[in-house]
């Protein structure tokens, strides 16, 4: 992994998936809302997992096919890939990476027991859901023009469509 997309996903993933819940869980820790850091139950195990899993297979899927497919530059607003990515998890849904993401987040939700860091979760979700109608889709609408238009009209935002977009070929 070279070092902007290092710097990118310590500073993006790693803000919402640890430096945030970290904080959560210090603040709320001699409150009735603290989390629980060991689960005690194989229950909970059992509904954690999964989203954990989940999300990192998406996060770990996304971030490689941004190295290796985007042409350099990283996930990040400050330094964006060079090229137009409908591949993987990105023929299904428009924002796997966040998907993965706001998974793991579920899952840290249930495993530490911590309704805090679901209510973090559900606020993550709103602010990148602001974000990216607000600022990410205009800015792709004009660096990739009609191919992003297209697939914007294809591929929902958040729940994945059954079958894979496949762009039309160039005209």
């Amino acid at each position: 992994m070279n070092m902007p997309m290092l710097k990118a996903v310590l500073i993006l993933p790693g803000t919402a998936l640890v430096y945030a819940p970290a904080l959560i869980i210090w603040f709320t820790r001699d409150t009735a809302l603290a989390a629980s850091l060991a689960p005690t139950s194989i229950m909970i195990w059992l509904a954690g997992l999964p989203f954990a899993a989940a999300g990192l297979v998406l996060m770990f899927w996304t971030v490689r096919l941004f190295a290796v497919k985007g042409g350099g530059g990283t996930p990040a607003p400050w330094q964006p890939i060079r090229y137009f990515i409908v591949l993987g998890p990105y023929r299904h849904v428009r924002n796997p990476m966040l998907i993965g993401v706001i998974l793991f987040l579920i899952a840290e939700a249930i495993l530490l027991r911590s309704t805090p860091i679901f209510l973090w979760m559900a606020a993550f979700a709103i602010i990148n859901t602001l974000y990216f109608t607000l600022s990410e889709e205009p800015e792709l609408e004009k660096r990739f023009g009609q191919a992003y238009l297209d697939y914007k009209r294809n591929v929902p935002r958040w729940l994945p469509r059954l079958t894979p977009y496949t762009p039309p070929p160039p005209s």
